[in-house]
Formats: structure tokens, sequence, C-alpha cells
């Protein structure tokens, strides 16, 4: 039987799955708790019991609910639900399932045996603003015309360098993502864009893969990488389950 964490609890929902077969997974959940599905109809949420409180996004519990959609993984495609998401009774739960049941089987058929791939590209370079400075003639010829002459710029005068330097970025940016999309797009399902984490950043992409595709998405990096130089670092990921291709406005 699932372990539960107090004589007061809830029902913590990580993922949603095709068909209604039982499943039982251990005490692998958030707080060791135990992790099994309720089905409902075609599909199944996969829940563990929690206490009637939020669940604080600490490393462990993220952790926890991570290793769940690896585990689901392996001989399904789940529906990752976001992270926090509590039902305060197995009724509320089915209540849940039913109000959005149409939602999860589209979405369940959007992504049926497949997976997600991630590809980060860097500009691995010392210093990001020098390299720019070196292969752009417009941004030189700026930095030289404030900077040159030891004289000392204005104010105006590094904003609007500044202003120039993300310009560029930006154009290399879609430049680089457009070449390598060309390439990924014959190996993929969907590609989405994600938001950048730093400025050396060129690209995040999310992949929607085939599940027994993964080697031949992986000649396609080789193939896009082929197209860059050594300034740029590829780095690839995965598999993961597709938490950028679902999109879901959960109904309570």
């Amino acid at each position: 039987m699932p372990k539960k964490t107090s004589e007061k609890t809830g029902l913590y929902l990580y993922a949603i799955i095709d068909g209604s077969e039982k499943r039982n997974y251990g005490n692998i959940g958030i707080g060791e708790s135990g992790v099994y599905s309720i089905a409902r109809g075609k599909i199944s949420a996969i829940v563990s019991h929690v206490p009637h409180e939020k669940i604080r996004p600490e490393r462990r519990n993220l952790a926890a609910h991570q290793e769940i959609m690896k585990l689901l993984l392996n001989d399904t495609t789940p529906l990752p639900i976001t992270f926090g998401v509590i039902a305060e009774s197995p009724t509320a739960l089915h209540k849940i399932l039913s109000s959005n049941e149409e939602a999860f089987i589209r979405q369940l058929h959007r992504v049926a045996g497949k997976v997600e791939m991630g590809l980060r590209v860097t500009w691995d370079v010392p210093n990001i603003f020098e390299y720019f400075i070196s292969t752009h003639r417009e941004l030189r010829s700026a930095r030289d015309r404030y900077f040159g002459t030891n004289r000392e710029p204005t104010q105006e005068e590094k904003i609007e360098l500044g202003r120039m330097f993300d310009r560029i970025l930006s154009e290399d940016r879609e430049l680089h993502t457009g070449h390598a999309e060309e390439i990924l797009s014959g190996y993929c399902y969907e590609i989405k864009q994600n938001k950048y984490r730093d400025e050396r950043e060129v690209m995040n992409l999310a992949c929607l893969v085939g599940r027994e595709a993964q080697g031949e998405f992986e000649e396609g990096i080789f193939r896009a990488a082929a197209l860059f130089d050594n300034n740029f670092a590829f780095d690839y990921n995965g598999p993961w389950a597709p938490h950028n291709f679902v999109e879901m406005d959960l109904k309570f």
C-alpha cells in the first residue's frame, strides 16, 4: 500500500499517462511517499500522498519530482504536471481528471512515442564583448570613435554602444539559430526556443524527437555543429519528459 505521510493528506500530482493499468512505484515520491496511479477512463494520474499544505520547491522535492519523470519515461511518455499541484482528496483529483480529460488525451496523442531533447549553444570565448568587437566592423568602429584618442566617452555614448552590442547580439543569435534549426528540423517533430540564460548563450532549444530516433537526432546535432567554428560550444542533453511541449491550463 502507498505510504502516507500523515493522517490528513492530499494527493500530489506528478504526471498524466495513457492507459488505466494500475501502477505502484514504491516509496520514491516527495517525502518518501508512495507513488501510484489513479485511473479515470483511458488515462491515469501519477500521485503520492502529501500533507495538506504547499510543497516548497526545495532541492530534494524538485529532485524527487524529476526522478518520477525519468522513471515514467522508461516505458511511456508522461504529461508532466507543474511542480506543486495538490488535489485535496480523491474526489478532487477525479474532478481534475474529468474536467481536463479531453485536453489530456489530446496532449498525450501529441507527444506519444516522443521525448524531449535539449540543445544549448554558447559562445566559447574569453570575453564576449571583445569577440564581437573583433568580428563586427560596425561595433569596432563605434568603440574606437567613442573610446579612442584617450577621450572619456559620454554617458549617452556608452549607452549607444551598449544598445549597438545588444542589437548585433540579437541579430547573430537569430542568424545562428536559423541555420541550426534548418538542419535539426529534419530530425524533430517540433522545435521550441527557450529564454537565454546569459549573454553568452547563442540558442537554447527544446526538440521533440521520436523515442526511437535519438541516434538520428544526434547525427543532426553533429551536422549542425559543422556549420560553426571553434568559438561555439554545443551541449545537448536528454531524453526528458516533454515539458516544453505540454500546453496545459488545468481546470479545477
